[in-house]
Order: structure tokens, then sequence, then C-alpha cells
């Protein structure tokens, strides 16, 4: 990976999250996917906004997915 790549940002949408332990759940989860830098994760707008560098989308879904959510781009 190059230090001069375009940093990368991708909004999911993200069910099933009712409470503060569930947005840290995904928070973990997409921050641990391979490329991404910072996931903001917001029960109330149902989202998760992720930054980073050459990350696989269908790798965003399949974490959050992982963790007990649901997810979609």
């Amino acid at each position: 990976m190059s230090l001069f790549s375009k940093k990368e940002t991708t909004t999911l949408n993200v069910e099933g999250m009712h409470c503060q332990k569930c947005v840290a759940r995904v928070t973990e989860a997409l921050e641990g996917v391979e490329g991404v830098t910072s996931a903001k994760v917001s029960l109330d707008d149902a989202n998760a906004v992720v930054e980073g560098h050459a990350y696989d989308a269908d790798a965003l879904v399949a974490a959050v997915q992982g963790a007990g959510f649901g997810a979609s781009l």
C-alpha cells in the first residue's frame, strides 16, 4: 500500500442495533477489517461511515454480519 493512496469512504446501512453496546460491537468489527483506519457508527442514523485505504467493501458487510447485525452498502 502506498502512503499516497487516496483515502476511501464508505457508508453502510446497519440493521439490528439497539444500544451503545451494539454500536461498540459494530465499530470493533469494522475497525478489524484490513485497510480500515476509522469507523464512525451511528445508532440514531442506523449507519456506519468507514474510512481507510484499499479495503474491500464486501469485507465490511461480512464483518458487520459476523458481529450479528444486518448490513448493506
